[in-house]
């Protein structure tokens, strides 16, 4: 009896420590960037042959990297968590997971990204070295920069590319304006989403948009960069030579982010989780969704 209680404890352990991992790496939000790698999965799936593995290994590298990032992202802002707080709720700076716990989850994640990468090509195992750079380097650039958010839409933007090159082992200019709708997409909502901690930034002497330009023109910008964003998937669209049909998942896209815009003003920010989490999980799956429905036209 006491052997079956124990074995009952430690596998509730294992399952509570899997769940802290989890949250501190905000596992549910890969599904902001996880359908454009997806969409250029399908993409290339129209002239190229993919083996059920390499969908698997991309996956698999998908998360291994976006892991490893948000990971190293946790124990590097450690110290900064602690003070804010609004996230010093967060699993390190609130003693859930150790800084040595956290290396260990970083290190493994790496280990499976480049694992994954050499799966699929040699190429990828090359190039996912400098991908991981640019990944952990996001963690530093609040430091000096107010431009950071623009960084972290460039650095998850290399997910449509990193998805294609395993696949195509080339590059493609649709491809290209799919990355960079992205990158503009990813800028803007963590734009606004950095608007939360305007004060205690500017306290910090930590770097945001909103925090050196003032609230108002950093909405401003985000909203330039989200008009930019339906300007490049339309490019892609033509680049594609893709159905009509893709035409009406764009405006729902477009329909999508005038209501985020709607919901999050300078003077009220209490709509920014509903604007955050859940309108932008729908814009990417919406996404991903079009281009499965255009690719069945075709």
């Amino acid at each position: 009896m006491d052997l079956i209680l124990k074995k009952n404890i430690s596998k509730k352990s294992l399952k509570e420590k899997t769940m802290e991992y989890g949250r501190m790496i905000k596992f549910s939000h890969t599904i902001f960037a996880l359908p454009f790698a997806l969409s250029a999965v399908v993409l290339a799936w129209q002239t190229q042959k993919i083996a059920y593995w390499d969908l698997v290994w991309i996956l698999v590298a998908m998360v291994g990297a976006r892991s490893a990032a948000m990971g190293f992202n946790r124990i590097v802002d450690a110290a900064i968590d602690e003070k804010n707080p609004r996230t010093a709720i967060r699993e390190i700076p609130s003693g859930m997971l150790s800084q040595k716990e956290a290396a260990v989850f970083v290190g493994v994640s790496s280990i499976l990204f480049i694992g994954a990468a050499a799966l699929l090509s040699p190429l990828c195992f090359f190039l996912s070295f400098p991908v991981l750079f640019f990944l952990f380097f996001y963690s530093y650039t609040k430091r000096f920069t107010k431009y950071c958010h623009l960084y972290l839409g460039f650095a998850i933007s290399l997910a449509p590319v990193g998805a294609w090159v395993a696949i195509a082992n080339s590059l493609s200019l649709g491809i290209v304006f799919l990355s960079l709708g992205l990158w503009t997409y990813i800028a803007g909502f963590d734009i606004l989403y950095a608007c939360q901690d305007i004060d205690f930034d500017r306290e910090q002497g930590l770097f945001s948009l909103p925090s050196k330009i003032g609230p108002h023109k950093a909405m401003m910008v985000s909203s330039l960069l989200h008009l930019l964003t339906m300007v490049l998937f339309g490019a892609m669209y033509l680049s594609f030579q893709m159905h009509p049909v893709f035409l009406i998942f764009l405006a729902g896209i477009a329909f999508l982010l005038i209501i985020e815009h709607r919901l999050v003003k300078p003077d009220d920010l209490t709509h920014i989780d509903m604007a955050f989490f859940h309108i932008n999980s729908l814009v990417s799956v919406l996404l991903f969704i079009g281009v499965l429905v255009e690719g069945a036209f075709r």
